[in-house]
């Protein structure tokens, strides 16, 4: 179950230019506003350094990393939402979750759409276009449901309730994921696929110099969103998309030791964005391979087995599981056993992030 992610933003914003930095792909840049005509898709391998540490334990013949799926989303104006850029909302409706890249950095060379570099501003200004077209889905809906209340139908009409909660929540300028909707009741909103109830997190988008501690840009940003349960990054991404072209790992290393950062900002985005919509992941280890799979957080052994393929979920007996940590402490399987750290678990038991899997099954 890979992580799909869209990658949003103000035309200029640098999204493509993150995109080169996090994706296999390499999709092409301008330096100009509104040359994106369609949307890039990528796929990125999810570093992860416990793969690396369980191979040298197993010695398998390859590893295998899990991955994300990327959309880079063509750049939006204000307006939008209602013009030739509604296309490219409509590709917003598949991903899982949204970055948001803000543009923190001058640059005489690429003016900005609104005359002056203000990320506050530019967020208000998408989440504007997100909320705009939802408010389209909503109204289209309950125009629908008043059909059927009408026909006596009392789910419709407490349907109605809780749409009508949402289109003023809308028409306030908040985003649909901040609804005063209970849990419940959120059943009514999912069929709609609602752009802004998408969860978030921020990229503010820096200069090279900047790539450390921010600048006055992402303070201000940090600032106005502060009391937001959201993540914030500041990435330098023309520098590292850059590095991320030099194909020797040591020669990626050295320019980020040269620029003060340890790893690469997308490392800590892949990670923010598993803790955004709740994933972690687990390990099958054999001499054929050592693997990462996501699932979601709370996922049992059997849902977890599924994700490797249906015919586990279906003929599930039993895993039997062992903690990264004690696998690495103690260096091998048969000294798991010994010490009674490794287990057999049922259908019942809740995969814990970085546990080591054996599926045992019959179908």
């Amino acid at each position: 179950m890979p992580l799909k992610c869209g990658i949003i933003g103000l035309s200029g914003s640098g999204k493509t230019t993150l995109f080169n930095c996090i994706s296999n792909n390499r999709a092409e840049t301008h330096a100009a506003a509104f040359s994106g005509t369609k949307s890039n898709l990528g796929v990125m391998n999810v570093p992860d350094a416990r793969l690396q540490a369980i191979d040298k334990i197993i010695k398998s013949a390859k590893v295998v990393m899990t991955t994300i799926e990327m959309v880079d989303i063509p750049g939006l104006s204000k307006g939008g939402s209602q013009t030739e850029g509604n296309k490219f909302l409509s590709d917003i409706r598949n991903v899982d979750a949204l970055i948001h890249v803000i543009r923190c950095f001058d640059n005489p060379q690429l003016p900005h759409l609104e005359g002056s570099i203000n990320a506050v501003r530019d967020r208000e200004i998408v989440d504007l276009e997100l909320q705009i077209k939802d408010l389209e889905s909503v109204e289209k809906k309950i125009g629908r449901m008043e059909k059927l209340s009408k026909l006596g139908d009392k789910d419709a009409k407490h349907g109605l309730d809780v749409l009508h909660k949402v289109k003023s929540h809308l028409e306030s300028f908040q985003s649909a994921r901040t609804a005063p909707v209970s849990v419940d009741d959120r059943r009514f909103m999912e069929d709609m696929f609602l752009l802004s109830d998408k969860p978030v997190m921020y990229v503010c988008n820096v200069d090279d110099a900047s790539a450390i501690n921010g600048n006055d840009y992402t303070a201000r940003f940090m600032n106005a969103i502060k009391d937001q349960d959201t993540e914030v990054l500041v990435i330098a991404a023309k520098m590292e998309s850059e590095i991320a072209e030099l194909e020797i790992e040591e020669d990626r290393l050295a320019f980020l030791a040269d620029a003060g950062l340890t790893e690469p900002g997308v490392n800590r985005l892949v990670r923010a964005a598993f803790h955004l919509i709740d994933l972690q992941c687990f390990f099958t280890a054999g001499p054929k391979e050592v693997r990462a799979w996501t699932i979601k957080k709370g996922m049992t052994a059997p849902q977890a087995a599924g994700v490797i393929h249906s015919d586990l979920e279906r003929g599930f007996i039993r895993a039997e599981v062992m903690k990264y940590d004690d696998f690495i402490k103690l260096g091998s399987e048969h000294a798991c056993k010994e010490h009674g750290k490794l287990m057999v678990e049922g259908k019942n038991y809740v995969v814990g992030d970085g546990d080591i899997l054996h599926i045992r099954f019959n179908v």
